[in-house]
């Protein structure tokens, strides 16, 4: 071998085993970054939801499911399809699984009252995402739900109060009465109504999340209450069949339509944009997702007894209007699936 070729030789060598030596270089840490990774990868995390299927309940599961890819653990699911005692099922199915998390999303306040204590008393730290149990868990992440009746119910009042120059006639369309929307925003709505006594509220039915229900029964009222002036609703979901009840009677000049829900273009912005909805209390899914995510890391990497030291982060309302609308006041789960947050 020639002095050359024995030179280029020696520096291949050189080149290999620095390559090597990088490639096999620990990471660096600041001091809390290696345990933050460890702590978190191999860890399992389990999620009953209401329903999959539906705007909140997808965009969540997008925000779980790019961090538990980023960071190396998992996260299942099992679907009740709005069915109470599948939930129960399915929640007691993963107590016998032993995940390190378990995120439920109850129907109603009742639902997983034993659920949650037998959850922990088997070592298993408990979120509660959005709705919840009388019983707390380790976390709730998720909405104030007098808050978001309270600026419902404010809306209403500007629209149709007294220095709207409007009748103050309104009627509210309500969703399951065990839910903790209708329960705790009942509760809102009633004690706004007190300070403004012009307010009157002529009908109050329940449609039971259903929309079709929804649009029967505003049909009805809208033909009994012909000035009718507001129509005070408690989720999109629903509120896309009262919308469609005011369209048809052809009152949407007429009547001042508030609705509420996790702020998805289609149910909400749209719906502003084409007349469907005048106010939307928005509790924005997105910052809901990075929540649980954090709620889910916290849990992860502190390990606390379970019931030891509940936490609830509660979400930023913000009201949509045709005039404060913009590019970013509503999120699409093509968006969110794809921002890897």
């Amino acid at each position: 071998m020639t002095g050359k070729k024995l030179l280029k030789a020696i520096f291949a060598v050189a080149a290999l085993a620095s390559a090597t030596s990088m490639a096999m270089s620990e990471p660096y840490d600041d001091g809390q970054s290696k345990t933050y990774y460890e702590a978190l990868k191999g860890k399992k995390v389990a999620f009953v939801p209401l329903s999959m299927g539906f705007d909140l309940t997808e965009g969540w599961n997008a925000g779980l499911q790019n961090q538990a890819k980023a960071l190396g653990y998992t996260v299942d699911i099992r679907d009740p399809n709005w069915n109470v005692e599948a939930g129960v099922q399915a929640a007691n199915g993963f107590i016998s699984d032993q995940p390190d998390v378990l995120i439920l999303h109850p129907l109603d306040q009742q639902a997983y009252n034993r659920i949650v204590p037998k959850a922990m008393k088997a070592g298993i730290n408990v979120v509660q995402i959005n709705m919840k149990s009388v019983t707390n868990g380790d976390a709730f992440v998720g909405t104030d739900w007098y808050e978001l009746g309270y600026k419902q119910a404010q809306e209403i009042v500007k629209a149709c109060g007294k220095d709207s120059g409007k009748n103050g006639k309104i009627a509210i369309i309500t969703g399951q009465a065990a839910t903790p929307t209708i329960v705790i925003g009942n509760q809102a709505f009633d004690d706004v109504f007190a300070e403004h006594p012009e307010i009157q509220v002529v009908a109050k039915q329940s449609a039971d999340f259903d929309p079709a229900k929804a649009q029967a029964i505003t049909s009805t009222i809208l033909k009994q209450n012909p000035d009718l002036c507001g129509i005070l609703g408690v989720w999109d979901g629903q509120d896309g069949g009262t919308a469609a009840a005011i369209r048809e009677a052809g009152m949407n000049d007429q009547i001042f339509m508030v609705s509420s829900g996790g702020g998805a273009q289609a149910a909400a912005c749209d719906n502003i944009e084409n007349g469907s909805f005048d106010a939307y209390v928005s509790y924005d899914v997105p910052g809901q997702a990075r929540d649980l995510n954090a709620a889910v890391k916290i849990l992860l990497q502190t390990e606390p007894e379970p019931g030891s030291a509940p936490f609830a982060l509660y979400t930023p309302l913000k009201v949509i209007t045709k005039d404060n609308m913009n590019a970013s006041s509503c999120w699409t789960l093509e968006q969110l699936k794809a921002s890897g947050g």
